[in-house]
C-alpha cells in the first residue's frame, strides 16, 4: 500500500500548480481522500476533503475558490490544482486516505510560492 505525491515546484506569486497524488494496493473509491499541507513550524492542516464517493468536496476557507481537488478513478489517482497560489501556500503537502479503520499517509511534496 502506498501513497505517492508529486508535482510540488517553486512557483511566483499568481501562479498555478497541480498536485498529484497516485495510489497502489488499494482503490482511492473507496477512501475518503483529502490533501493536507505542513509548514515550516505549524501544524498539519487539511485543505481539501473528497468523500470516497466522489460526490462531495470541502476546502478550508484559505483555498477556497483557488484550489480545487479531483480524482481519476481509472488511474487511481487524486489531484490537486492550485491557482493564484500566494507565499502562504508554501507548504509540504500531502495526500492521505482513510475509511472506517485505515488511514495511509504519503512522504509529501513540497510547494515554495517566492519570487
Amino acid at each position: 500500500v502506498q501513497l505517492v505525491e508529486s508535482g510540488g515546484d517553486l512557483v511566483q506569486p499568481g501562479g498555478s500548480l497541480t498536485l498529484s497524488c497516485t495510489a497502489s494496493g488499494f482503490t482511492v473509491t473507496n477512501y475518503d481522500m483529502t490533501w493536507y499541507r505542513q509548514a515550516p513550524g505549524k501544524k498539519r492542516d487539511a485543505v481539501a476533503f473528497i468523500r470516497y464517493t466522489g460526490t462531495f468536496t470541502n476546502y478550508a476557507d484559505s483555498v477556497k475558490g483557488r484550489f480545487t481537488i479531483s480524482r481519476d478513478n481509472v488511474k487511481n489517482m487524486v489531484f490537486l490544482q492550485m491557482n493564484d497560489l500566494k507565499p502562504e501556500d508554501t507548504a509540504v503537502y500531502y495526500c492521505n486516505a482513510r475509511d472506517f479503520s485505515t488511514e495511509y499517509w504519503g512522504q509529501g511534496t513540497q510547494v515554495t510560492v517566492s519570487s
